[in-house]
């Protein structure tokens, strides 16, 4: 895992500790891969106490970014800059290689007021002029339109009416879209109505998809917890679940996981390949954030604070401020993979080996991850699929 993931990973946790508070039993789901290269933009032309904040306070986790082009230690704030930026484009070129099985598609932009002259940098690749403050309901359907593109119209509406203002100067808009097939697909004949347990008193009926296969798999017996990975097809990227031995175990797993915690338990020295009788919800989930709150708890103030945002690496003066960060995500999970079409029989022979349970039957969590780069693309949580 190089500097860029390892940075990424932590981000992704400190974003679930977050989400996981103020969400206490809900459903939840972001990209923070997608999060953080769009907030990389920003990054970019961030100066003083602005750049510092994303960088050094935690938010961003920036500073672990350690490596440059030639492989050496960055020191240099302005070689940081301009290194990280430099990773992205990287780690982004790597995961949007396009292949025969699925299809991953990440997109940001920043939408500038038109009346702010950005300067001649790279930026101009990024920002696009709006009339925010003459015709801020048109721009807002500008951007939706572009979301609603970069998602094959599975995202609609990701900025509601009247939420832009004419004082709207800069939004940061990031989507990713994701369409996969298992490598072993589910067989629908399988497929079966059984109850999910919300807590110990309360269940509903779901589709329970069902497999018994070889997956990698490993059980925590001192947090009472089991991981599995399933495998997309050409096994670039895995869906790698968590899922507590007890319906209301959740908690205590999610106290317990860490970036450090997660790569332990699903290193090649931990997750061995075994029979599991695998049952999996099929499930959707589509969830909108506004970021702000969420990030300023993470150390990341001054970027939304009109007297003290700092980006004048973008416009050359400080009368520019970050007005929202809006992300919105959408997962299905189905027998063919995610957002699939068609459907192929996996026929488990009579006599295998003993299998281990593994029965999604209650919350869990999951996440979806670049195998090569060891990104982590998606977390969520399935309280209720």
């Amino acid at each position: 895992m190089n500097s860029l993931s390892a940075a990424n990973t932590h981000f992704t946790f400190d974003l679930f500790q977050q989400f996981k508070t103020s969400k206490k039993d809900d459903n939840i789901f972001c990209s923070p891969l997608s999060i953080s290269s769009a907030l990389a933009m920003t990054y970019l032309g961030a100066k003083e106490n602005t750049a510092f904040e994303m960088e050094m306070v935690g938010a961003l986790h920036f500073n672990e970014v350690t490596e440059n082009t030639e492989g050496r230690t960055t020191r240099d704030h302005v070689e940081k800059l301009g290194n990280v930026h430099h990773q992205f484009q990287k780690l982004l070129t790597e995961l949007k290689k396009p292949t025969d099985a699925n299809e991953l598609n990440i997109a940001n932009k920043l939408y500038g007021e038109k009346n702010y002259q950005f300067l001649q940098t790279s930026f101009l690749y990024y920002v696009e002029s709006v009339d925010f403050k003459n015709a801020p309901e048109e721009s807002r359907k500008k951007i939706n339109s572009w979301v609603e593109s970069q998602t094959h119209e599975k995202i609609k509406d990701l900025l509601p009416k009247n939420s832009l203002e004419f004082t709207t100067v800069l939004v940061l808009v990031n989507a990713i879209y994701f369409k996969g097939q298992w490598d072993n697909k589910f067989d629908k004949r399988n497929t079966v109505e059984k109850e999910f347990w919300l807590n110990k008193d309360t269940s509903k009926p779901v589709q329970m998809m069902k497999q018994v296969n070889v997956f990698k798999f490993t059980s925590l017996e001192d947090i009472k917890a089991k991981i599995l990975e399933i495998p997309y097809k050409g096994k670039d990227l895995s869906m790698v679940l968590l899922l507590p031995d007890d319906v209301d175990g959740l908690q205590k797993l999610e106290d317990q996981l860490t970036a450090e915690k997660l790569r332990e338990w699903t290193s090649s020295q931990n997750m061995h390949d075994n029979y599991v009788d695998l049952y999996l919800p099929r499930f959707k989930v589509e969830e909108t954030y506004d970021l702000k709150d969420t990030l300023r708890a993470l150390g990341m103030v001054d970027v939304f604070n009109p007297q003290r945002a700092n980006l004048s690496g973008m416009t050359g003066t400080k009368d520019l401020l970050v007005s929202k960060v809006i992300h919105k995500s959408f997962v299905e999970v189905t027998e063919e993979g995610t957002e699939a079409a068609s459907s192929t029989a996996v026929v488990v022979n009579v006599g295998s080996p003993p299998t281990h349970p593994f029965h999604c039957d209650h919350p869990f969590l999951f996440f979806i991850r670049h195998n090569k780069t060891n990104s982590i693309l998606f977390l969520g949580r399935v309280s209720s699929p």
